[in-house]
């Protein structure tokens, strides 16, 4: 038994590689690399194949992560179907999904800062447009968010395991 997981923002170049790969080092740490497998996907289509944002690498890469793998993909239809969360950086991208979202999808479909332990945001803030800091601001909040994420995952894990 799997749970699978989709983080989404707007272009798939900043915020959500940025969760992908801090959810997976997460999960890799806690032994859950088997059963917990992980994308990450933008509702727009301006940057498919496209390698994560160069700030984006290098200010998770400070923190040792590595988004070099990744590639901007685009959030289809078929992935309700495949992913029990499916994670929103923003309302905007979140009201996206909802309207793509099919009237029988019974998976977790909300915004990832609501997994974390309460700071004054409620989004992930789109740092595309602006300076080095906000990259470090994605990095804070997904780290914080993560945490939780992971808490909620493996109550699911065990849940399914008992039913």
């Amino acid at each position: 038994m799997t749970i699978n997981v989709m983080f989404v923002c707007l272009g798939n170049i900043c915020r959500s590689p940025t969760a992908h790969s801090v959810f997976q080092h997460k999960v890799d740490e806690a032994g859950l690399g088997h059963k917990i497998y992980i994308e990450s996907s933008g509702t727009g289509d301006w940057h498919l194949g496209k390698a994560p944002d160069p700030r984006t690498m290098r200010a998770a890469k400070e923190r040792g992560y590595d988004l070099s793998a990744l590639r901007g993909q685009q959030v289809k239809k078929q992935d309700f179907e495949r992913f029990d969360y499916i994670i929103a950086m923003d309302d905007s991208n979140l009201d996206d999904l909802r309207r793509m979202a099919p009237a029988d999808f019974s998976g977790y479909l909300g915004l990832f800062l609501e997994f974390g332990s309460g700071s004054e945001y409620r989004e992930v803030p789109d740092p595309y447009y602006g300076e080095e800091d906000g990259f470090t601001l994605v990095l804070d909040l997904v780290e914080d968010a993560a945490e939780g994420l992971l808490a909620k995952v493996k109550q699911d894990l065990t849940e399914r395991q008992l039913a």
